[in-house]
């Protein structure tokens, strides 16, 4: 039976998940993407280099991410936080994000490290400010 998750539990799921899907609007229509991340209890932060998921969001905030846990197709909880996109640019805050996901992914390439001509980062560090969660799960 299909039941409603708690906001406690639809909130755990996403802060125990690790790879999460981002939803977005490109050019008028649905774009889904796979992405990692860390949740630091109200936002979503990960990063990203140029490209067309950051002009869709840069050209509408309104965003979503989407995780599930499945065990069997009897056994799953799947949850979806709703918010808006936001730039982290403040230094401190950039760098503190950026420890965050490299603590959170210990064996991924550090992206943010890639240099580009003038030596500064091309990676975008952001984040989604959560506005709403919501979650199902059968049992």
């Amino acid at each position: 039976m299909i039941t409603r998750l708690s906001q406690e539990e639809a909130r755990a799921l996403l802060t125990t998940s690790r790879v999460g899907r981002l939803g977005c609007v490109y050019e008028g229509g649905p774009y889904v993407v796979p992405i990692n991340y860390v949740l630091d209890g109200e936002n979503i932060y990960t990063h990203s280099l140029p490209g067309r998921k950051l002009e869709a969001l840069r050209a509408n905030p309104k965003a979503c991410l989407q995780v599930d846990e499945v065990t069997d197709e009897y056994h799953w909880r799947s949850a979806i936080a709703f918010g808006a996109y936001e730039e982290v640019t403040n230094p401190t805050e950039r760098d503190r994000a950026v420890r965050a996901l490299q603590a959170g992914f210990p064996k991924l390439t550090p992206v943010e490290s890639v240099p580009v001509h003038d030596g500064q980062s091309s990676v975008v560090i952001f984040r989604i400010r959560i506005q709403e969660i919501t979650g199902v799960g059968e049992k």
